[in-house]
């Protein structure tokens, strides 16, 4: 988003906000690029209406660098970012209290839809749900592959070849980033088109098994809505 003035979306009524590391703010490299062709201003056929609105009120915070939101404080983060979403249609991600002293954002929510929702492993999401990442970025800092549930975004479509758009905040803005579990290990295909963004941060002395893409660091996806 470089070169355009910063964007402040205002959801409900203004708020201070607040810092909570849920997931990494830092800009990754290579920073992943929006694809100038997804327009996501018809919501899929046959979503619910809160699903549709859910996946709306996402696509509006793309390119955002600031977020108010209904009177409370949210984190500018992926899980703030996400909690905001669904705060506009009545749902706190964050509702569910935890005894984790290392609970972060993502892990808040992710207990939520535990409680109140459905998490699963298949290969097939829907628009409006939640995507959860591992080892997006060192939470612990102990330079190992130990990290559960440090990145969360919320899908906002899926093409028929099985990748999917989700939108989170992982640099600087929210943004579109793009996952196939398919192929979980191609960034690019021939032909330029993006399967998978880069989610993690590359550094030169990372181990030969870490991942770095958006498929190979999924690893849940959460519905907290109904079909």
């Amino acid at each position: 988003m470089s070169g355009n003035p910063m964007r402040l979306l205002l959801i409900g009524t203004t708020i201070i906000l607040l810092t909570l590391v849920g997931c990494a703010t830092a800009p990754i490299e290579p920073p992943p690029a929006p694809q100038a062709d997804i327009t996501p201003a018809q919501a899929p056929a046959g979503l619910s209406r809160t699903r549709a609105a859910v996946v709306r009120t996402a696509a509006k915070l793309v390119g955002t660098t600031t977020l108010l939101s209904h009177g409370r404080g949210i984190a500018y983060d992926c899980a703030g970012v996400t909690r905001a979403i669904f705060l506009e249609h009545g749902i706190d991600l964050y509702s569910d209290a935890t005894n984790d002293p290392k609970a972060n954002g993502v892990r808040l929510i992710f207990t939520h839809v535990r409680r109140h929702g459905t998490l699963h492993q298949d290969p097939v999401a829907h628009p409006g749900d939640l995507v959860f990442f591992d080892n997006t970025w060192d939470f612990n800092r102990d330079g190992m592959l130990n990290d559960p549930l440090t990145h969360v975004g919320v899908v906002e479509r899926v093409d028929p070849d099985g990748t999917v758009t989700f939108i989170s905040r992982v640099a600087e803005s929210v943004e579109r980033y793009h996952m196939n579990l398919a192929l979980p290990h191609v960034h690019k295909t021939a032909d330029g088109r993006v399967l998978n963004d880069f989610i993690r941060r590359i550094h030169p002395n990372d181990p030969d098994d870490m991942g770095h893409l958006t498929g190979e660091l999924c690893t849940f996806y959460g519905a907290r809505l109904g079909q």
